[in-house]
């Protein structure tokens, strides 16, 4: 077996539950979809900064290996619990044309900035079931009390005056408790 093979992003996501299919497959935004299911809704900002990017985004923003880029990394709550991890990255020249604002946002949602825009693009969707083998799932778990064995992903490129920007965000067990 090819170990590549386990790397790659899917167009589909595989075995999994209907409940969950819905969440995963919405091509809206996330954050409206939780925001309409959730009362105390609220972006939580856990990094923010100049970064390497995952090994998986490279080919896709067209980054060097080790080029420092602007990653953002955030939780979607519903009261306390967090229901979504949001990773962004987006290269550090993008950062003074298109995505100038993005380091300002704060606890203010990316996706929100991203719907609101008419002029911005969006890729087809990705996905993938993260394990311990991806530095996503790790950064993921840390604000759980107990890490499941796997966590489904799924990404896109937005872009915005031919600049891109990679998201990705990674769905926690609790969304499972917000009705679809």
């Amino acid at each position: 077996m090819n170990p590549a093979q386990f790397s790659r992003w899917l167009f589909a996501p595989l075995s999994i539950s209907p409940q969950a299919r819905g969440w995963l497959q919405n091509r809206g935004s996330l954050t409206r979809l939780i925001q309409l299911r959730c009362r105390d809704f609220r972006v939580e900002p856990v990094f923010q900064s100049l970064a390497t990017a995952c090994e998986d985004e490279f080919a896709v923003l067209g980054l060097r290996p080790r080029e420092l880029a602007h990653v953002r990394e955030v939780y979607l709550y519903c009261g306390k619990t967090p229901v979504v991890f949001a990773h962004s990255v987006v290269a550090r020249k993008n950062l003074r044309g298109a995505w100038c604002g993005l380091s300002k946002l704060g606890n203010k949602s990316l996706g929100t900035m991203l719907f609101t825009n008419p002029v911005v693009k969006r890729t087809p969707l990705q996905f993938k079931k993260l394990n311990s083998g991806h530095p996503l799932f790790h950064r993921a778990c840390q604000d759980l009390q107990l890490a499941p064995f796997s966590l489904w992903a799924r990404r896109s490129l937005f872009s915005l005056h031919g600049q891109p920007i990679l998201v990705t965000e990674v769905f926690l067990p609790s969304i499972l408790d917000l009705v679809l």
